[in-house]
């Protein structure tokens, strides 16, 4: 087995073991905003290893792979925000939640 195949099988483990963290963090962790954490920041380095894997065992995968990767960094941010904020907005509580530093909802501040 080459060094090159024994690196992509490496990034895929580590990718799979990642995104396995992640999915036991879905369900473990008592809130929305916990399983943002757990969805957004465990998965995407799940995700990279993955890619990773797919790049080095496959050949001409690397740009698309690159692709990917930027396109995640971009948007994982962008969408654990928008869920977070919509769940704010719901007014989901937080599980265990000692401080808040989010001031108050109330309607004036949600009309305008």
């Amino acid at each position: 087995m080459a060094w090159r195949e024994l690196l992509g099988l490496a990034a895929l483990y580590f990718g799979v073991a990642f995104s396995f963290i992640g999915v036991l963090g879905m369900m473990r962790l008592p809130d929305v905003y916990t399983r943002l954490h757990a969805s957004g920041k465990v998965s995407t380095l799940g995700l990279w290893g993955i890619l990773l894997g797919a790049a080095l065992l496959l050949e001409g995968v690397l740009p698309r792979a690159l692709a990917l990767a930027v396109f995640l960094v971009l948007v994982q941010p962008i969408a654990s925000h928008a869920i977070a904020a919509a769940a704010r907005r719901s007014g989901v509580p937080m599980a265990l939640s000692f401080r808040d530093d989010m001031p108050p909802l109330d309607s004036k501040t949600e009309q305008s």
